[in-house]
């Protein structure tokens, strides 16, 4: 009996450090610093780029669908300016995420940090202050072109003076904050700039690149955002929705639509209030740029529904 209480004693203090160690751990890696090179995209005042600007933030790139708590759509239609001012939470299994204010104000905003230090979050996922973004904007692979033009627009704003909440996690999150969060850079070399046409390969800058369709319409892990699923066969639950198939499988959702469905339905903007979908920005889409889409994903491979990675490849 007094081997056993020992053994027992000794394995509770074994297990006592252990928690202890993994803690401390755990709360050092809290603020890890990382590195990225600094893209050479620089802002411009050309009207036409901050034109092009406003057509990436409040269409494909859908800015305003989670950098503002306004209606943007309603704005939008009477002309008026719609408030990058972030704000909008993300309430998930690790916990609340915050989206930043992006107007360019001095204290708050963008307007306190450098074209080349917004140009490395987006593009290497590494913040102004060497902290690694959570992989909500990958826009890793967007053009040199088309990054330059969102942060002219941005940069053309009015400042909005707005303290965004501090991201809080709990255990968990904290856990996965510290050893699982890295940046994401680009896939390949990024280009310069893209040629706009209604071909299914600029579709697929489109998709992939700039309206992330492929983010949400693809299964992912939650927590870290890994993909496990094959890239836009759906099947992710986000906010009570399960996201369709976009593949060319008889169970996807475009399997029996045709280009001008497919255009419809996207002028026709969000009809479902509580879809995660960002119908009023594509809505805005050029009809070139949503044949352009339309293209890619006919171009794809079939994949049922929610289908995992295949191992082999």
């Amino acid at each position: 009996m007094k081997r056993f209480l020992k053994i027992l004693k000794w394995t509770g203090i074994i297990i006592l450090v252990l928690i202890v160690g993994v803690t401390v751990t755990v709360m050092l890696r809290q603020e890890l610093k990382f590195d990225g090179p600094y893209p050479e995209v620089a802002s411009s005042k050309d009207s036409a780029v901050i034109a092009r600007g406003k057509e990436l933030v409040f269409g494909p790139a859908h800015c305003a669908d989670c950098h503002s708590l306004q209606n943007a759509d309603s704005l939008f239609n009477l002309g008026q300016n719609v408030e990058l001012s972030g704000g909008y939470l993300f309430d998930m299994p690790i916990g609340k995420i915050y989206t930043k204010n992006i107007t360019p104000d001095s204290t708050t905003g963008i307007g306190r940090y450098t074209d080349k230090e917004i140009a490395r979050a987006l593009r290497y996922g590494v913040g102004p202050d060497g902290s690694a973004f959570f992989d909500f904007m990958p826009f890793h692979n967007t053009s040199d072109e088309d990054l330059s033009a969102i942060i002219s627009y941005l940069r053309a704003q009015k400042p909005v003076k707005k303290e965004i909440p501090k991201n809080s996690f709990n255990t968990v999150g904290k856990v996965v904050k510290a050893f699982l969060i890295k940046p994401v850079g680009p896939a390949g070399e990024v280009p310069v700039s893209v040629k706009r046409d209604s071909t299914a390969e600029y579709g697929k800058y489109l998709s992939v690149n700039v309206a992330n369709c492929s983010g949400c319409h693809t299964r992912r892990d939650l927590m870290t955002g890994e993909y496990t699923g094959e890239l836009f066969a759906g099947g992710l639950e986000l906010e009570g929705f399960v996201t369709p198939n976009l593949t060319t499988d008889s169970s996807g959702r475009l399997f029996t639509w045709d280009q001008q469905q497919f255009i419809t339905r996207f002028r026709e903007g969000k009809k479902l209030e509580k879809s995660p979908m960002p119908w009023n920005s594509f809505k805005r889409m050029s009809d070139a740029d949503l044949i352009a889409v339309y293209k890619y994903l006919k171009s794809l491979k079939p994949y049922k529904t929610g289908q995992p990675l295949i191992a082999s490849k």
